[in-house]
C-alpha cells in the first residue's frame, strides 16, 4: 500500500562521462539500458518506486536538454513532474527546486530523493529499506540517508560513520557522526576493520518540513531564492521564474551543502545488492560471466582465449576477440573503447581529450 503523502524526486541530470562511449553528452547513461534487459537505468528506478509511493507522486528532475527523453521513456509522467533545470548546479538546487514543488503541492509530504542511475538487485529488501527509513523521518525531525554494508575497501565511494552505541527505535537505524569523501586504501581498509562504516548510497529520506528547515539553517541564501518563486510554481510563471534564478544559485552538492553540516542525520544500515554504477569495473560484476570470467552484452560476441573481460557490443555488430584478458572493451556506432580494467579511471581523461580535439562530435 502507498502512501499518499510519500513523495520520490529521481535526479536525472548527470552526463555519465565514464561509461564513454556508450554515454555521451547528448544521451547519459541514465537512459541506456546497461544490463540488456530492456530497461533503462532511469526506467528501472521509476520502475522500483511505484509500489512506494503514488505513480502521480514521482518527479524526474533533469537537464532541460534531456526533458524530452525522460517524457520519451517514462510517458505516464505528466509534464509537471518533470522538473526542467536551465544549467548543471549539483545536486542542492535540484533538491530546493523539488521541495517547493512538493510543498505547493503537500506541506506534510514525506520525501525520497534518490538518483536515476543506480543499481538495485534486491528489490524487496530496498523496500523494506526504505519503509524503515519512512518511518524515522515521519516519527523524527531529522534526515536519514541510507547506508551500505560494505565488503570491500572500495576507494570509488565516500563513506558514513555511524554511532554504534546510541539506541534508536530500530537497531538498523544509527545516528551519523560523519561523512568522510573517497578514502585512500589503507583508509578504507581501516574503516572496514572498525566496522563503523558504511558506504554512502546518495538515496536519502526526510519530511518535506525537516528538509526545508535544513536548507534555511545552512543554504539560507538558496532557500531564499527559491521561497521568493512560492507563488510561481505549479503555474505558467515557474519556467521563467527558474530560469532567472538557477544561475545564481551556488553549485554545491547536497552532500557537502546540508548532509555534512546537519547534526540531526540518521542512517539505515542496508544490504539489497546496491552498486553506484559508477564505472565499467562496476558494471562488471553484476552481469553474469562465462567459464572463463567475461561478461559479455551483445548477441554478435564470439570470444577465444579469452579471460575476465567486459564486453559491450551496443551497435549489434559481430565483435570477435581472441587472446584478450582483463578488459574493457565498448562498441558503439561511431566509437570503438578498447581499455584494461584497472585503467578504467583514465576513461575521463580520453574523454577530456576528445573534447579538446574534436569539441563535442565524439563526446
Amino acid at each position: 500500500m502507498t502512501n499518499e503523502h510519500t513523495y520520490c524526486v529521481i535526479m536525472a541530470g548527470g552526463v555519465g562521462s565514464r561509461f564513454w562511449p556508450m554515454s555521451r553528452s547528448a544521451y547519459p547513461k541514465q537512459f541506456l539500458d546497461f544490463l540488456g534487459l530492456g530497461r533503462t537505468l532511469l526506467q528501472q528506478t521509476y520502475d522500483r518506486f511505484l509500489s512506494i509511493c503514488p505513480p502521480e507522486n514521482i518527479l524526474v528532475v533533469t537537464n532541460a536538454n534531456y526533458a524530452a527523453i525522460v517524457q520519451e521513456q517514462l510517458p505516464a509522467l505528466k509534464p509537471s513532474q518533470i522538473l526542467s533545470e536551465p544549467s548543471r548546479r549539483n545536486t542542492a538546487p535540484c533538491v530546493a527546486y523539488a521541495n517547493h514543488v512538493i510543498a505547493k503541492r503537500d506541506p506534510k509530504a514525506l520525501m525520497i530523493v534518490a538518483p536515476s542511475d543506480h543499481l538495485v538487485m534486491k528489490e524487496e529488501a530496498f523496500k523494506e529499506t526504505i519503509d524503515l527509513a519512512l518511518q524515522q523521518a515521519a516519527s523524527t525531525d531529522c534526515l536519514v540517508t541510507l547506508g551500505i554494508m560494505p565488503n570491500r575497501p572500495d576507494t570509488g565511494y565516500g563513506y558514513i560513520q555511524f554511532d554504534d552505541a546510541a539506541g534508536t527505535s530500530h537497531p538498523r537505524v544509527k545516528p551519523v557522526k560523519a561523512f568522510t569523501e573517497k578514502p585512500d586504501h589503507g583508509t578504507a581498509v581501516r574503516f572496514l576493520e572498525s566496522g563503523e562504516f558504511l558506504w554512502n548510497a546518495g538515496i536519502f529520506v526526510w519530511s518535506l518540513a525537516s528538509i526545508r528547515k535544513a536548507y534555511r539553517d545552512h543554504l539560507p541564501e538558496m532557500e531564499q531564492r527559491f521561497s521568493a518563486g512560492a507563488a510561481s510554481f505549479g503555474t505558467p510563471e515557474e519556467v521563467d521564474f527558474i530560469a532567472s534564478t538557477y544561475d545564481s544559485c551556488e553549485n554545491v552538492s547536497i552532500d557537502y551543502g546540508i548532509m555534512e553540516k546537519a547534526r540531526n542525520v540518521f542512517t539505515v544500515v542496508s544490504d539489497f545488492g546496491w552498486s553506484d554504477l559508477g564505472t565499467w569495473g562496476s558494471l562488471y560484476t553484476h552481469l553474469p560471466k562465462d567459464d572463463h570470467g567475461n561478461a559479455a552484452i551483445g548477441h554478435e560476441v564470439k570470444l577465444y582465449d579469452c579471460a575476465r573481460n567486459v564486453i559491450h557490443a551496443h551497435d549489434g555488430r559481430l565483435m570477435v576477440l581472441q587472446g584478450l584478458e582483463d578488459h574493457i572493451v565498448v562498441s558503439t556506432k561511431d566509437a570503438l573503447l578498447v581499455c584494461r580494467i584497472q585503467d578504467e579511471q583514465r576513461i575521463k581523461q580520453f574523454v577530456n581529450d576528445l573534447t579538446a580535439e574534436s569539441g563535442d562530435r565524439y563526446v
